[in-house]
């Protein structure tokens, strides 16, 4: 993966690529899932061999936020975690995320730091996560630059960064290539590489989630987004139903599909699914909620300036 670094430009620039690559890891960060049907208690990704370093409280947390999409349920979670919890990596990254989604940037950096070094602590134990969370942290640090430094300041040592990210899913990848935690953070990065330098290979990327990513709603939300990006809209549509199927009341998912039928032009259809998203409106995160609101209304035919009032005013965002 290391060449990457050297062709990021091709296309749309370095700083917009590490934006949007930033942004995907902390929405893989979110998208970390729990089982809709759980085989071992504590490891949401593994029906067999499940890792000792993944904590009861985590699953916990994102049962909540992600087969429910009940980001108000994972805050309290978050807030009430018990101690064992916080030696796992990953509820540092889940942290860091809500830090994102809140615009804290010292709460991000200091998550992004704790995700890195309960991630070392894992190194003699479980090698595969040490170095996989190793990757997320760093990618989570480059966020907290980018944002706070800019753009123009931030990119040479975010670019930097990036080569640490690479080179630690590389060491994970050669523990188990096949790992379904593993699997998801890489498939994801790999697919929006994809999507985004003309000589790359989706199809690739788009294999791995389908073949070693786990649970299925997270995997296939990841394929869903891959196709609409690529503008294989009627790919994405089979994608998201096959993840709807998983995590029926999702709403996250329920709003994936609203913008995909928007994009087939089938309005009607379109907006049935974004009032059903928008029936979870309590427990979606501000952003979320601002957005999905916004599509609804604009989506009818209103302005832009309308809407945002709309928004404003009925949902208080």
């Amino acid at each position: 993966m290391a060449h990457l670094v050297s062709v990021f430009g091709h296309r749309w620039g370095r700083a917009t690529f590490l934006r949007r690559l930033f942004g995907v890891i902390l929405g893989v960060a979110l998208a970390l899932l729990p089982l809709m049907q759980p085989g071992w208690a504590g490891d949401p990704f593994r029906t067999q061999s499940p890792a000792a370093s993944i904590s009861d409280t985590s699953e916990q947390i994102f049962y909540a936020m992600f087969r429910d999409g009940d980001y108000v349920v994972a805050r309290e979670a978050l807030a009430n975690a018990d101690p064992e919890a916080t030696n796992d990596p990953l509820f540092h990254a889940l942290g860091a995320a809500f830090a994102y989604l809140d615009a804290d940037w010292d709460g991000l950096y200091g998550k992004a730091k704790l995700t890195e070094q309960t991630a070392m602590q894992l190194s003699s134990t479980d090698p595969l996560r040490s170095n996989l969370y190793e990757a997320v942290g760093t990618f989570l640090e480059g966020a907290h630059i980018l944002q706070t430094e800019g753009i123009a300041q931030g990119t040479p040592k975010a670019l930097g960064m990036l080569q640490t990210v690479f080179d630690r899913m590389d060491a994970a990848e050669a523990v188990n290539a096949t790992d379904p935690e593993l699997s998801l953070i890489k498939g994801y990065m790999d697919l929006l590489l994809a999507v985004n330098l003309p000589f790359a290979n989706p199809e690739r990327a788009i294999a791995r989630l389908q073949d070693y990513g786990y649970p299925t709603y997270v995997s296939y939300r990841g394929i869903a987004l891959g196709y609409r990006d690529l503008s294989r809209d009627a790919e994405a549509l089979q994608a998201i139903d096959v993840a709807i199927e998983a995590a029926p009341e999702n709403p996250d998912l329920l709003y994936l599909k609203a913008q995909i039928l928007r994009r087939l032009d089938r309005i009607p259809e379109s907006i049935e699914y974004f009032d059903q998203a928008l029936a979870y409106a309590e427990q979606l995160p501000d952003p979320t909620l601002r957005q999905l609101a916004f599509e609804r209304c604009h989506i009818t035919g209103v302005d832009r300036d309308t809407c945002r009032q709309q928004v404003e005013t009925e949902y208080g965002v």
